[in-house]
C-alpha cells in the first residue's frame, strides 16, 4: 500500500481516502458524565424542596411575656421623682397681639414656648426671661392640662429670670420643693423636666458636667456659678427645673451648648441660689432690688480713654452711701472741662472692680444695708473707705 499527496495542498492520507476528509474529534466522555451528574443533582434538589411557608398564619399565638422581677431601686428613685416634681412644671406659650391692615381686628400671634416653674401657692411661676421676652400675652399649661392666662410680675434680663403669675386656685398649684446649689459637687445626678417641642412632659437624666461656669445673657451681662450638666435640655426646656436626686430645686434649664440648636451634651442651668433671691426680689417689689453705692459713673469708654482699670465716679449725690462715706465725684467747669477727676473704684472688699460689669457683680452678692470696704484711687493714692449699700432710687 503507498501513500499518495496532492502536490496543491501539501495534505497526505492513506490509500484509498479523500483528500478533503477530516478526522472526527475524539469526545471527552468523562465531561460529559459530569455534566449529567450536576444536572441530576440539581433536578433531585428542585424535587426535593420544601414548600414555600405561607405569609400568613390566621392561628399564631401572641409572643408569652417574660417576667422581668422588681425595679432597680435607682430606677425606682428616678420614677419617684419624675411623679413627684413634674406636677409642678407648667407650659409656657408666648403671643404677640397684632392689628390686620385691612380688617384693623386684634389677633394674636405665637412667639415662642417654654417651661415654667409652680413657685408658691400664689400663683407665681418661675421662668426663663427668653421664654417670655418678646411677648405681650401669656398662657400657661398645667399638668393637668388646664390652660391659665398669665401676668408678667418682673423679670430680670440680666439674670435671665422672669416670673409671671396665674389665677388658679391654690387645690391647683404644687410648689417645687426648694434646693440649693452652694454646695452641689461634680458628679452628682442631676434630672432636667420640661415640655420640649411643645410636647408632653419629658425627663431627662445626667450628672453635674462642672461648676462655676459662666455665660452671657441678652443684655450682654454675665451670669456667674452657672451649673454644667450633660442632662439632654432640648429648646423646650428652658426655664423648666434641674433636680438633684432628691428631687428638689437646684436649677433653672437655661441654655445649651451646640451649634445646631439640639442638645449636644451640654447644658446650662441658673443656680437656684441666685434664682431664689431674684426671683423673691421679684415678687415683693416687681424688679430686682440690687444694693447700690449711690453713685454716677462715667461709662467703661472715659475709663478705657484714661488708660486705666475701674470705675470712674462722675457724681456722688449728696446724702447717698458713697457720701455719707466720704468717695468724690467728678468736679466739672461751667465750660465741660475736667477740674478735678473723682474716686477711681478698684476693689469692693476683696474682689477686683475692672469695669462697670465687675462693679455689679461685687454689689449683686450682698444685700441692702451690708456694709462692704472699697478700695478707690485718689490723686494717684490708694485708699479705701466703709460704705453702707442702700437700695437704689
Amino acid at each position: 500500500m503507498t501513500l499518495s499527496s496532492d502536490p496543491r495542498s501539501g495534505w497526505q492520507g492513506h490509500y484509498g481516502e479523500s483528500p478533503n476528509y477530516a478526522p472526527r474529534p475524539r469526545h471527552n466522555w468523562f465531561a460529559m458524565l459530569s455534566l449529567w451528574v450536576v444536572i441530576f443533582l440539581l433536578i433531585a434538589t428542585w424535587w426535593r424542596r420544601e414548600a414555600p411557608r405561607p405569609l400568613f398564619d390566621p392561628g399564631a399565638p401572641p409572643r408569652a411575656v417574660t417576667a422581668r422581677g422588681d425595679l432597680a431601686s435607682d430606677e425606682k428613685a428616678t420614677i419617684d421623682i419624675f411623679k413627684e416634681a413634674s406636677p409642678s412644671v407648667v407650659y409656657i406659650t408666648t403671643r404677640e397681639v397684632a392689628r390686620d391692615i385691612f380688617s384693623m381686628n386684634l389677633f394674636e400671634i405665637p412667639r415662642g414656648t417654654g417651661s415654667g416653674i409652680i413657685f408658691d401657692t400664689e400663683g407665681h411661676i418661675v421662668t426663663n426671661f427668653h421664654v417670655v421676652a418678646e411677648g405681650e400675652k401669656w398662657l400657661v399649661t398645667l399638668a393637668d392640662h388646664s390652660d391659665w392666662e398669665a401676668s408678667k410680675v418682673g423679670e430680670a434680663p440680666d439674670k435671665d429670670i422672669a416670673v409671671l403669675q396665674i389665677n388658679a386656685p391654690a387645690s391647683r398649684l404644687k410648689p417645687i420643693a426648694i434646693g440649693t446649689s452652694s454646695d452641689l459637687q461634680v458628679g452628682q445626678k442631676v434630672f432636667a423636666i420640661g415640655d420640649p417641642f411643645g410636647l408632653d412632659q419629658t425627663l431627662t437624666t445626667g450628672i453635674v458636667s462642672a461648676l462655676g461656669r459662666e455665660i452671657n445673657s441678652l443684655t450682654g451681662r454675665a451670669i456667674h456659678d452657672v451649673i454644667q450638666t450633660d442632662a439632654a435640655i432640648n429648646p423646650g426646656n428652658s426655664g423648666g427645673p434641674l433636680l438633684d436626686s432628691a428631687g428638689r430645686l437646684i436649677g433653672v434649664n437655661t441654655q445649651i451648648a451646640s451649634p445646631s440648636g439640639a442638645s449636644a451634651g451640654i447644658g446650662f442651668a441658673i443656680p437656684i441660689d441666685t434664682v431664689n433671691r431674684v426671683a423673691t426680689d421679684l415678687i415683693r417689689h416687681g424688679k430686682v432690688q440690687r444694693p447700690v453705692l449711690g453713685v454716677v459713673t462715667w461709662p467703661d469708654s472715659v475709663t478705657r480713654q484714661l488708660g486705666v482699670k475701674g470705675v470712674l465716679l462722675r457724681d456722688v449725690p449728696m446724702g447717698s452711701a458713697a457720701d455719707k462715706a466720704g468717695l468724690r465725684g467728678t468736679v466739672m467747669t461751667r465750660s465741660g472741662r475736667i477740674k478735678q477727676v473723682g474716686d477711681l473704684i478698684l476693689k469692693v472688699d476683696d474682689r477686683p472692680v475692672k469695669d462697670q460689669n465687675s462693679l455689679l457683680d461685687a454689689l449683686e452678692s450682698h444685700k441692702i444695708g451690708d456694709e462692704v470696704r472699697v478700695g478707690f484711687l485718689r490723686d494717684d493714692q490708694e485708699q479705701s473707705v466703709s460704705v453702707r449699700l442702700q437700695a437704689p432710687e
